[in-house]
């Protein structure tokens, strides 16, 4: 499942950061004590890499054909710029290894194999079974955001939209898919997960359309792989019983927050599953909005109980502006003790495009 380049640039990495970087722990003020298994976590901004300036946002997800699939808001996407190519939304495919990888827009963009069908955003994309599953906000105006799911058959080239949505006055919005390795191999269940952002907006940034959402609260819902399009298969985290084992309700008004945060969250949250580590990641923000307030929380199982890998108020600085407002790890790029990684960002100003830094881990000793 990892290609020889992932390795030999894991090897590269671990040479790379012994000669010195900037290395993020816990802060004192996060919301959950240190992880028990990750003391911390280094990046290597000499790693860096900027394409598609001006479009943004671009969750990914590893699917069956071995490539990574992304989306963008607002640009061109890959070769093209703010205004060259400018679509809405756009999806990509991405070919190749951490160091080497080349991307291609395949829905709109600039010189795009295929013309975008409908406008909106998306923090949220998956593969099943070959199948690509994106989470599509409905209209460009400012809040409330209401979002749908649409689903693709030939990687990206089409999409069709679900009719029902997510909508915030259900305290809902932002919904992101959990991620495992290809194609969803390595799933804990025979579940799709969904983590919820609560549309708690409050002032903060620069941006006046965008907020933190304060205090913070996530929730998480699931439904049957095979049944991912149907709207009444999903269940919502409803509460914890012995041994922090969550119940589940098909109820929406019964969902109970899986994450918490007093701080608050971002609007967009990224999770995934490091087979390596037998972790889960969740990254999101806290405080204020794209100024780089970055948090990165772990966990053993899907619902926690979150332990805080990474808890920094200006993440890049010194590197990169510090203007991000969204992590995702692409697990095509992790090595196999998920120790090294490759984290793809992207946030406003400068940090308006695809970006990509090399990491690691640093574990703690076992007894």
């Amino acid at each position: 499942m990892r290609t020889s380049s992932v390795g030999r640039f894991a090897a590269l990495l671990g040479v790379l950061l012994a000669a010195g970087v900037s290395g993020l722990g816990a802060a004192s003020k996060a919301p959950y004590p240190p992880s028990p298994v990750i003391a911390g976590v280094e990046f290597d901004f000499r790693a860096h890499r900027r394409l598609a300036p001006g479009s943004d946002n671009w969750p990914v997800t590893w699917a069956d054909d071995d490539r990574l699939y992304t989306a963008w808001g607002d640009g061109g996407g890959f070769g093209g710029t703010n205004g060259d190519g400018r679509v809405s939304l756009g999806v990509a495919r991405v070919e190749g290894g951490p160091r080497d990888y080349r991307g291609q827009n395949v829905w709109g963009g600039k010189a795009a194999e295929h013309p975008a069908q409908f406008p909106g955003k998306s923090y949220g994309l998956l593969s099943v079974a070959g199948v690509l599953y994106m989470w599509v906000e409905t209209a460009e105006a400012a809040r409330p955001r209401t979002y749908r799911l649409a689903h693709s058959t030939d990687h990206g080239a089409t999409w069709s939209r679900s009719k029902w949505s997510f909508r915030p006055e259900d305290d809902l919005t932002t919904p992101t898919f959990l991620n495992f390795g290809r194609d969803y191999r390595g799933a804990r269940d025979g579940y799709v997960y969904v983590y919820l952002v609560a549309p708690t907006y409050v002032r903060g940034g620069p941006s006046r359309r965008f907020a933190l959402c304060r205090p913070g609260r996530i929730y998480l819902a699931r439904a049957p792989k095979e049944r991912i399009l149907d709207r009444s298969r999903y269940e919502f985290l409803s509460g914890f019983g012995k041994g922090h084992r969550p119940t589940w309700s098909a109820k929406q008004q019964e969902k109970r927050p899986v994450f918490a945060d007093p701080n608050g969250v971002g609007w967009s949250v990224s999770v995934s599953y490091n087979a390596g580590l037998r972790r889960v990641l969740l990254c999101t923000e806290h405080e204020t909005t794209m100024r780089g307030k970055f948090g990165l929380f772990d966990a053993p199982e899907l619902w926690g109980p979150w332990t805080t890998v990474a808890y920094e108020d200006g993440w890049g600085r010194g590197k990169v502006e510090v203007s991000a407002f969204y992590w995702n790890f692409a697990n095509k790029w992790v090595s196999k003790d998920g120790r090294c990684f490759t984290l793809v960002f992207t946030g406003i100003n400068s940090n308006d495009s695809w970006n990509t830094v090399a990491g690691r881990f640093r574990l703690r000793k076992r007894d």
